[in-house]
């Protein structure tokens, strides 16, 4: 499951790396520009996915979800003060921590109970703290695409499909 994990994994850095390529194309001042919808701002959305994806990394290296979820206001007020250029960097680096992560992990099969404040304890595995952290910013990448649209400008494709096709062409 290691190798499909990272995969999987490959997936959500190749479909953040192109929403910031995207909004590099863009007129620089639509990054922060406040606007009714989801998030009240293109910078909030890409803030909350990072800050999400380092509570799971936390998690995975061995934090509890209440240790995770204390630093993620500092996490995310953090990355919202961020530039996008400055945020992409903090990207890079949790993707490298992240992949570092996955192929140490011991055993991501290994079940673990996470003990959520808000609904409880759930026995699950490390495996499915990768697909929660893909599935959560694939989510998050089509308000994105929303919030684009709202504002005037296309978004990018980034379904896991595209990623397939372009990753095997990368291969031959």
């Amino acid at each position: 499951m290691t190798n499909h994990s990272l995969r999987f994994y490959e997936y959500h850095v190749w479909a953040n790396k192109k929403i910031f390529n995207r909004l590099k194309e863009l007129p620089q001042h639509l990054y922060t520009q406040e606007i009714q919808s989801v998030f009240s701002s293109v910078a909030k959305v890409m803030a909350h996915i990072y800050k999400v994806d380092c509570g799971w990394l936390d998690m995975l290296l061995g934090k509890s979800m209440n240790e995770a979820l204390k630093d993620s206001h500092s996490i995310e007020a953090d990355a919202e003060a961020r530039s996008m250029e400055e945020l992409e960097v903090l990207y890079d680096d949790l993707s490298e921590r992240f992949r570092a992560c996955i192929n140490e992990h011991a055993d991501l099969e290994e079940e673990v109970t996470l003990d959520n404040p808000y609904a409880g304890k759930l026995n699950t595995r490390y495996s499915e703290f990768i697909v929660q952290v893909v599935n959560h910013g694939t989510y998050h990448r089509g308000n994105l695409s929303a919030m684009l649209r709202q504002l005037g400008h296309s978004s990018v494709m980034t379904e896991y499909g595209l990623f397939m096709y372009q990753d095997e062409s990368n291969t031959k």
